[in-house]
């Protein structure tokens, strides 16, 4: 859509309202647009009229230091995302004021021409609607195009906002994506609700880490932050905290160790100990470090992460130590593929339907929320979901992955759920953890989620809402801290329609969704999918094939590829199998591959070009190749138009250009 053709959408709204519906603009914009009228907010503003003086920003600031701190990492990673594409990321306070705002320069100049500017104020009741204005007063996710603005200032950009709030839910402000209206993907809100979610995260920690002193913080906050082992020690080492499993880990009485000293209670003389008291004195954050401890006369290997607690005037006061047994870390880990330690790097691919949905799952990464995949059986859903795994704060933790299609609807209960001694006949003495159990502090695939049983669906939305199972034939609810990734080749707002699917199970499942395309819809990746598949399964195979023939490739292009990735790669496998050369041809792939065009296998298809020689040609020597190849294949400008993802007035000039007829 034209700058000119937005303008007149938006003309014609300010001039009927009953317009809204004919557009198809949301009732939630209409009613902001209501409230704007409402504030008597000028629909002409051509910037914000409404900013402050650099010692009234700085007072600011000043107020929301917490939250600048917690959210500025956060806006930098996001920036990563959309820099050089006119984007820019803001803060604001949970009255409309930009705090900061993140951007390249072109970017923040554009921003500036509407005093869209740190210290002005993008409040509804100042500059009308707008994402920012409506994540204050809706208090959820918002985004605005174009003309849904209210004022004539922003009529040409896209806002995303969403609003971070206190782990109490009070607001404390809005996270905004604003940029070019032509520029935004739909992928673009879920960008920033992930980055809210890890900035609502780190204030959470924050504050726990920041009243160490606070009994209360420590039994509730805490706690649910982190079930395993909590020991907080001030900067003298007494311990100020020590929660059940840290007392039972260390062997110290919970109710008596309060207020002693933890070298002195450990033994201070004891050798094995000298490397656990340096960690604590370590400035900084330390992850996951194995160190041995001399508990009572035994060594045991503990996995600790540490967090130094810093008072409001910079000063260190104490530091947080989580810690767990090694060896439950151990019994925990599921043996993986290789492609799991490889996180992002194992998704091959450049195309751009690709792209996007690996950018979001990198920023689904960051944070804790519920990711639901969708993509077709073969295209990749796991390899997502270990890559989000691996890139996330859980990655030392458990990878467990259950396909609920793969067990009878009897047996998926105890595998999900686990069960108790006795639960049922066969069941095994002392019963066996569920899946949910094993994959405490990590991350739970939920493949297939779509053919889960109705019953099963109210159960694991119980479990995904009290964050504790029961196991079958049990009555004790055991705790679990599991994040959530669930996939599916169905519509489940179809299955909802049909009544197969919980819809407030998908509510909650579907925070973040991610569209992973087919292999059909991505054919630009084939040749480097070959490539990798080739050089992988050469390595586990120890044979020496070395390329695949032109042919073979035509075919691949060709293919419609129903199986996907997971075909691509069966196909291949095969090949290197049965070839008797140093080249896969057509002789060594089954014949529906290279018979699916006919006799010409790239009949139906778009035309594949040598890679080197179309390297030195120009653009536009390839552009006037596949005209002139969709003009013989399809005899149709308006076909040949859309094939090429032009208008037809596009294609008429080009067909001039290049002196087709």
């Amino acid at each position: 859509m034209s700058v000119d053709r937005v303008r007149s959408m938006w003309e014609r709204l300010r001039r009927n309202k009953d317009d809204f519906e004919v557009i198809g603009v949301s009732k939630t914009i209409k009613a902001s647009w209501e409230r704007s009228e409402h504030y008597r907010v000028s629909p002409y503003l051509k910037k914000a009229p409404v900013i402050l003086t650099h010692d009234e920003l700085m007072e600011r600031k000043r107020k929301n230091e917490e939250l600048i701190t917690c959210s500025l990492i956060t806006m930098r990673r996001l920036f990563e995302f959309v820099a050089g594409s006119g984007f820019v990321v803001a803060l604001t306070d949970n009255e409309g004021y930009i705090l900061e705002l993140i951007g390249d320069e072109e970017a923040l100049q554009f921003a500036e021409a509407g005093n869209f500017v740190p210290g002005a104020n993008w409040s509804e009741n100042v500059m009308g609607t707008n994402a920012i204005g409506m994540a204050l007063v809706e208090k959820r996710p918002v985004q605005v195009h174009g003309y849904e603005h209210y004022c004539l200032c922003a009529y040409t950009t896209t806002c995303s906002a969403a609003p971070i709030c206190q782990p109490d839910g009070t607001l404390l402000g809005v996270l905004d994506l604003t940029g070019p209206f032509d520029r935004v993907s739909k992928h673009t809100l879920g960008l920033v609700v992930a980055a809210v979610n890890a900035i609502e995260n780190q204030i959470a920690l924050q504050r726990a880490y920041e009243n160490s002193e606070s009994e209360k913080v420590y039994k509730n906050v805490i706690p649910e932050l982190v079930s395993e082992g909590v020991l907080v020690v001030d900067k003298f080492g007494y311990i100020t905290y020590l929660n059940r499993t840290a007392g039972q880990l260390l062997r110290l009485d919970q109710s008596k160790s309060i207020g002693l000293n933890l070298r002195t209670l450990l033994g201070n003389k004891k050798r094995q100990n000298t490397y656990f008291y340096d960690l604590l004195q370590r400035d900084g954050e330390i992850a996951d470090e194995s160190v041995t401890i001399n508990v009572a006369g035994e060594k045991i290997k503990f996995n600790i992460s540490c967090r130094q607690i810093v008072s409001s005037s910079g000063l260190r006061s104490g530091v947080v130590v989580i810690l767990r047994k090694d060896s439950e870390i151990k019994e925990c880990q599921y043996t993986t593929p290789d492609y799991a330690s490889q996180g992002f790097a194992a998704i091959i691919g450049q195309s751009s339907r690709l792209v996007p949905a690996i950018r979001l799952a990198k920023a689904a990464a960051m944070s804790a929320s519920n990711v639901l995949l969708l993509g077709e059986s073969g295209t990749g859903k796991e390899l997502f979901a270990q890559a989000i795994h691996q890139a996330g704060p859980r990655s030392k933790q458990p990878f467990v992955a259950i396909n609920c299609a793969a067990f009878p609807r009897e047996l998926i209960a105890s595998e999900l759920f686990g069960y108790e001694e006795g639960a049922f006949t066969g069941a095994r003495k002392g019963g066996n953890p569920g899946k949910f159990e094993l994959a405490n502090h990590g991350t739970i695939f939920l493949d297939e989620i779509g053919e889960m049983p109705l019953d099963l669906q109210a159960i694991l939305l119980r479990v995904l809402e009290e964050r504790k199972v029961v196991r079958l034939g049990g009555k004790t609810p055991v705790s679990v801290d599991v994040r959530v990734i669930a996939a599916t080749n169905k519509n489940l707002r179809l299955e909802m329609e049909k009544g197969n699917f919980r819809p407030d199970l998908f509510y909650r499942l579907n925070v973040i969704t991610i569209e992973i395309p087919s292999l059909r819809e991505r054919k630009d990746d084939l040749e480097l999918l070959c490539t990798h598949f080739l050089q992988q399964i050469n390595k586990r195979l120890g044979k020496r094939v070395e390329k695949i023939s032109p042919e073979v490739m035509e075919a691949f292009y060709c293919y419609h590829w129903p199986g996907n990735i997971r075909e691509l790669q069966n196909v291949i496998e095969r090949a290197l199998q049965v070839t008797q050369g140093a080249t896969i041809t057509l002789n060594d792939i089954p014949q529906e591959i290279y018979g699916c065009g006919g006799n010409n296998a790239v009949r139906n298809r778009k035309p594949v070009f040598n890679v080197i020689s179309t390297q030195r040609q120009s653009i536009k020597n390839v552009e006037e190749e596949l005209i002139r190849h969709y003009l013989q294949q399809f005899r149709s400008k308006t076909r040949v138009a859309k094939e090429l993802g032009i208008a037809r007035s596009s294609l008429y000039r080009k067909l001039k250009e290049y002196c087709i007829e």
